[in-house]
Protein backbone atom coordinates (compact mmCIF):
# COMPACT_ATOMS: atom_id res chain seq x y z
CA UNK A 1 0.00 0.00 0.00
CA UNK A 2 1.58 3.56 -0.94
CA UNK A 3 1.39 6.67 1.00
CA UNK A 4 -1.35 8.21 -0.90
CA UNK A 5 -3.97 5.15 -0.61
CA UNK A 6 -2.91 5.33 3.38
CA UNK A 7 -3.66 9.47 2.98
CA UNK A 8 -7.17 8.61 1.78
CA UNK A 9 -8.31 5.91 3.55
CA UNK A 10 -7.31 7.78 6.56
CA UNK A 11 -8.96 11.14 5.56
CA UNK A 12 -12.30 8.59 5.01
CA UNK A 13 -11.96 7.05 8.74
CA UNK A 14 -11.45 10.89 10.23
CA UNK A 15 -14.23 12.49 7.90
CA UNK A 16 -16.80 9.42 8.27
CA UNK A 17 -16.55 8.15 11.99
CA UNK A 18 -18.73 10.13 13.76
CA UNK A 19 -21.35 10.98 10.67
CA UNK A 20 -24.31 8.94 10.11
CA UNK A 21 -22.86 7.61 7.26
CA UNK A 22 -21.13 4.63 8.20
CA UNK A 23 -16.81 5.03 8.31
CA UNK A 24 -16.49 1.47 8.15
CA UNK A 25 -18.73 1.03 5.33
CA UNK A 26 -16.57 3.41 3.46
CA UNK A 27 -13.37 2.17 4.17
CA UNK A 28 -14.19 -1.55 3.15
CA UNK A 29 -15.99 0.11 -0.23
CA UNK A 30 -12.96 1.83 -0.58
CA UNK A 31 -10.56 -0.79 0.00
CA UNK A 32 -12.33 -3.16 -2.27
CA UNK A 33 -12.08 -1.29 -5.19
CA UNK A 34 -8.66 -0.31 -4.50
CA UNK A 35 -7.92 -3.70 -4.17
CA UNK A 36 -6.54 -2.73 -0.45
CA UNK A 37 -6.46 -5.61 2.76
CA UNK A 38 -4.35 -5.39 5.43
CA UNK A 39 -3.09 -8.64 7.12
CA UNK A 40 -5.48 -8.82 10.48
CA UNK A 41 -6.97 -5.56 9.14
CA UNK A 42 -4.01 -3.85 11.27
CA UNK A 43 -3.82 -0.22 9.32
CA UNK A 44 -8.49 -0.26 9.13
CA UNK A 45 -7.78 -1.27 12.76
CA UNK A 46 -5.23 1.44 14.36
CA UNK A 47 -6.32 4.19 12.31
CA UNK A 48 -9.66 4.25 14.20
CA UNK A 49 -7.73 5.17 17.33
CA UNK A 50 -6.92 8.74 15.47
CA UNK A 51 -10.52 8.89 15.60
CA UNK A 52 -10.91 8.46 19.40
CA UNK A 53 -8.38 10.83 19.67
CA UNK A 54 -9.91 13.04 18.50
CA UNK A 55 -13.25 12.83 20.64
CA UNK A 56 -10.85 12.48 23.85
CA UNK A 57 -8.98 15.43 22.94
CA UNK A 58 -12.06 18.13 21.93
CA UNK A 59 -14.18 16.97 24.92
CA UNK A 60 -10.97 17.02 27.38
CA UNK A 61 -12.30 19.37 29.96
CA UNK A 62 -15.45 18.05 29.76
CA UNK A 63 -14.72 14.27 30.62
CA UNK A 64 -11.62 15.39 33.34
CA UNK A 65 -14.52 17.53 34.71
CA UNK A 66 -16.95 14.33 34.80
CA UNK A 67 -14.34 11.87 36.26
CA UNK A 68 -12.20 14.44 38.49
CA UNK A 69 -16.26 15.22 40.61
CA UNK A 70 -17.23 11.54 40.30
CA UNK A 71 -17.20 11.20 43.94
CA UNK A 72 -18.82 13.77 44.81
CA UNK A 73 -20.96 15.12 41.99
CA UNK A 74 -24.30 12.88 41.15
CA UNK A 75 -24.43 14.60 37.85
CA UNK A 76 -21.57 13.02 36.86
CA UNK A 77 -21.85 9.52 38.18
CA UNK A 78 -25.15 9.76 36.72
CA UNK A 79 -23.48 10.33 33.41
CA UNK A 80 -21.18 7.85 33.84
CA UNK A 81 -23.56 5.70 34.66
CA UNK A 82 -25.80 6.27 31.35
CA UNK A 83 -22.78 6.06 28.99
CA UNK A 84 -21.83 2.71 30.65
CA UNK A 85 -25.79 1.07 30.11
CA UNK A 86 -25.67 2.13 26.77
CA UNK A 87 -22.42 0.54 26.29
CA UNK A 88 -23.19 -2.74 27.67
CA UNK A 89 -25.10 -4.21 24.59
CA UNK A 90 -22.44 -3.36 21.68
CA UNK A 91 -20.15 -5.17 24.39
CA UNK A 92 -22.04 -8.57 25.06
CA UNK A 93 -22.94 -8.64 20.93
CA UNK A 94 -19.60 -8.03 19.63
CA UNK A 95 -17.92 -10.19 21.56
CA UNK A 96 -20.42 -12.85 20.78
CA UNK A 97 -21.27 -12.08 17.46
CA UNK A 98 -17.37 -11.23 16.40
CA UNK A 99 -16.11 -13.95 14.47
CA UNK A 100 -19.11 -14.17 12.67
CA UNK A 101 -18.93 -9.98 11.76
CA UNK A 102 -15.09 -10.27 10.65
CA UNK A 103 -15.72 -13.13 8.56
CA UNK A 104 -19.20 -12.56 6.70
CA UNK A 105 -20.61 -9.46 7.01
CA UNK A 106 -17.20 -7.71 6.30
CA UNK A 107 -16.72 -9.38 3.41
CA UNK A 108 -19.82 -8.79 1.56
CA UNK A 109 -19.26 -5.35 0.21
CA UNK A 110 -22.93 -5.84 -1.59
CA UNK A 111 -24.77 -6.30 1.48
CA UNK A 112 -22.80 -3.23 2.65
CA UNK A 113 -24.21 -0.76 -0.45
CA UNK A 114 -27.62 -2.10 0.57
CA UNK A 115 -27.00 -1.27 4.42
CA UNK A 116 -26.05 2.37 3.44
CA UNK A 117 -28.94 2.69 1.22
CA UNK A 118 -31.52 1.58 3.52
CA UNK A 119 -29.95 3.48 6.70
CA UNK A 120 -30.08 6.78 4.01
CA UNK A 121 -34.09 6.11 4.07
CA UNK A 122 -34.53 5.98 7.11
CA UNK A 123 -32.35 8.92 7.86
CA UNK A 124 -34.29 10.78 5.87
CA UNK A 125 -37.58 9.60 7.24
CA UNK A 126 -36.41 10.47 11.03
CA UNK A 127 -34.67 13.86 10.10
CA UNK A 128 -39.14 14.49 8.99
CA UNK A 129 -40.58 12.52 11.24
CA UNK A 130 -38.85 12.56 15.01
CA UNK A 131 -41.19 13.24 17.15
CA UNK A 132 -40.98 16.31 19.61
CA UNK A 133 -37.63 16.16 21.60
CA UNK A 134 -38.07 16.33 25.72
CA UNK A 135 -34.44 15.64 26.80
CA UNK A 136 -31.61 18.65 25.39
CA UNK A 137 -28.96 17.50 27.77
CA UNK A 138 -26.77 14.99 26.40
CA UNK A 139 -25.08 14.44 30.23
CA UNK A 140 -28.48 14.07 31.98
CA UNK A 141 -30.56 11.30 29.69
CA UNK A 142 -32.56 9.04 31.40
CA UNK A 143 -31.33 5.04 32.74
CA UNK A 144 -33.83 3.71 30.51
CA UNK A 145 -33.16 5.52 27.53
CA UNK A 146 -29.59 5.56 28.01
CA UNK A 147 -29.87 1.39 27.39
CA UNK A 148 -32.16 1.35 24.67
CA UNK A 149 -29.69 4.45 22.42
CA UNK A 150 -27.48 0.96 23.71
CA UNK A 151 -29.55 -1.56 21.77
CA UNK A 152 -29.95 0.49 18.90
CA UNK A 153 -25.98 0.87 18.55
CA UNK A 154 -25.84 -3.31 18.05
CA UNK A 155 -26.96 -2.64 14.74
CA UNK A 156 -23.74 -1.04 13.30
CA UNK A 157 -22.48 -4.91 13.48
CA UNK A 158 -23.81 -4.79 10.55
CA UNK A 159 -21.31 -2.72 8.43
CA UNK A 160 -23.04 -0.18 6.33
CA UNK A 161 -25.28 0.34 9.29
CA UNK A 162 -23.30 2.61 10.89
CA UNK A 163 -22.38 3.22 14.36
CA UNK A 164 -23.05 6.87 15.08
CA UNK A 165 -26.26 7.09 13.04
CA UNK A 166 -27.59 3.51 14.38
CA UNK A 167 -27.24 5.65 17.76
CA UNK A 168 -28.43 9.03 16.94
CA UNK A 169 -31.47 7.84 15.04
CA UNK A 170 -32.35 5.46 17.99
CA UNK A 171 -31.78 8.62 20.12
CA UNK A 172 -34.40 10.97 18.09
CA UNK A 173 -36.98 8.23 18.16
CA UNK A 174 -36.55 8.57 22.19
CA UNK A 175 -37.32 12.15 21.98
CA UNK A 176 -33.85 13.32 22.03
CA UNK A 177 -33.00 16.74 20.56
CA UNK A 178 -30.64 16.56 17.42
CA UNK A 179 -28.04 18.27 18.75
CA UNK A 180 -27.61 15.83 21.97
CA UNK A 181 -28.55 12.98 20.19
CA UNK A 182 -25.71 13.39 18.27
CA UNK A 183 -23.19 14.70 21.52
CA UNK A 184 -24.39 11.40 22.98
CA UNK A 185 -23.31 9.31 20.21
CA UNK A 186 -19.56 11.00 20.77
CA UNK A 187 -19.32 10.44 24.41
CA UNK A 188 -20.84 6.71 23.78
CA UNK A 189 -17.83 6.38 20.89
CA UNK A 190 -15.43 6.52 23.51
CA UNK A 191 -15.74 2.90 25.28
CA UNK A 192 -17.51 1.17 21.99
CA UNK A 193 -14.11 2.15 19.31
CA UNK A 194 -11.81 1.34 22.23
CA UNK A 195 -13.13 -1.65 23.18
CA UNK A 196 -13.55 -2.99 19.60
CA UNK A 197 -10.43 -1.65 18.41
CA UNK A 198 -8.34 -3.42 21.87
CA UNK A 199 -10.56 -6.56 21.16
CA UNK A 200 -9.61 -6.68 17.40
CA UNK A 201 -6.16 -6.57 17.85
CA UNK A 202 -6.26 -9.38 20.47
CA UNK A 203 -8.19 -11.48 18.66
CA UNK A 204 -5.74 -11.14 15.53
CA UNK A 205 -2.82 -11.06 17.51
CA UNK A 206 -1.40 -13.40 15.68
CA UNK A 207 -1.58 -12.02 12.50
CA UNK A 208 -0.65 -8.73 12.76
CA UNK A 209 1.63 -6.68 10.75
CA UNK A 210 2.85 -3.76 11.86
CA UNK A 211 5.77 -3.50 9.21
CA UNK A 212 3.88 -0.40 6.91
CA UNK A 213 4.47 2.02 10.68
CA UNK A 214 4.53 5.12 7.62
CA UNK A 215 1.64 4.09 6.29
CA UNK A 216 -0.33 3.66 9.12
CA UNK A 217 1.34 6.88 11.02
CA UNK A 218 -0.27 9.11 8.02
CA UNK A 219 -3.38 7.35 7.81
CA UNK A 220 -3.31 7.81 12.10
CA UNK A 221 -2.70 11.61 11.97
CA UNK A 222 -4.96 12.55 8.87
CA UNK A 223 -8.05 10.41 10.63
CA UNK A 224 -7.64 12.37 13.78
CA UNK A 225 -7.09 15.79 12.64
CA UNK A 226 -10.20 15.37 10.43
CA UNK A 227 -11.97 13.67 13.13
CA UNK A 228 -10.79 16.51 15.59
CA UNK A 229 -13.01 18.67 12.67
CA UNK A 230 -15.95 16.65 12.01
CA UNK A 231 -16.56 17.26 15.87
CA UNK A 232 -15.92 20.33 16.65
CA UNK A 233 -18.39 21.38 13.48
CA UNK A 234 -21.12 18.18 13.59
CA UNK A 235 -23.62 19.96 16.21
CA UNK A 236 -23.77 23.59 15.25
CA UNK A 237 -24.28 21.81 11.71
CA UNK A 238 -27.06 19.25 12.58
CA UNK A 239 -29.08 21.79 15.08
CA UNK A 240 -29.65 23.88 11.98
CA UNK A 241 -29.86 21.33 9.19
CA UNK A 242 -31.02 17.95 10.43
CA UNK A 243 -29.70 14.84 9.13
CA UNK A 244 -30.67 14.83 5.84
CA UNK A 245 -28.33 15.49 3.82
CA UNK A 246 -26.16 12.74 5.59
CA UNK A 247 -29.20 10.51 4.12
CA UNK A 248 -28.88 11.41 0.75
CA UNK A 249 -25.00 10.70 0.80
CA UNK A 250 -25.68 7.27 2.04
CA UNK A 251 -28.00 6.97 -0.97
CA UNK A 252 -25.80 8.20 -3.66
CA UNK A 253 -22.38 5.89 -1.97
CA UNK A 254 -24.44 3.08 -1.86
CA UNK A 255 -26.34 3.12 -5.33
CA UNK A 256 -22.69 4.38 -7.07
CA UNK A 257 -20.75 1.17 -5.20
CA UNK A 258 -24.20 -1.01 -6.45
CA UNK A 259 -23.77 -0.24 -10.11
CA UNK A 260 -20.04 -0.25 -9.53
CA UNK A 261 -20.42 -4.41 -8.46
CA UNK A 262 -22.89 -5.29 -10.86
CA UNK A 263 -20.59 -4.12 -13.64
CA UNK A 264 -18.12 -6.58 -12.07
CA UNK A 265 -15.75 -4.13 -9.85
Amino acid sequence: MDLLIAAFLGLIEGLTEFLPVSSTGHLLLASHFLGFESAGKTFEVVIQLGAVLAIAVVYFAKLWQVFSTIHKDPASLRFVISVALAFLPAAVVGVLAHDFIKTVLFETPRLIAIMLILGGVVLLFIDRMAPEPEHFDATALPFRKALLIGVAQCLAMVPGVSRSGSTIVGALFLRVEKRAAAEFSFFLSLPTMAAAVGYDLLKNRDVLDFSAWSQIGIGFTLAFVTGVIVVKGLLDFVSRHGYAVFGWWRIIVGGVALALLSLGF
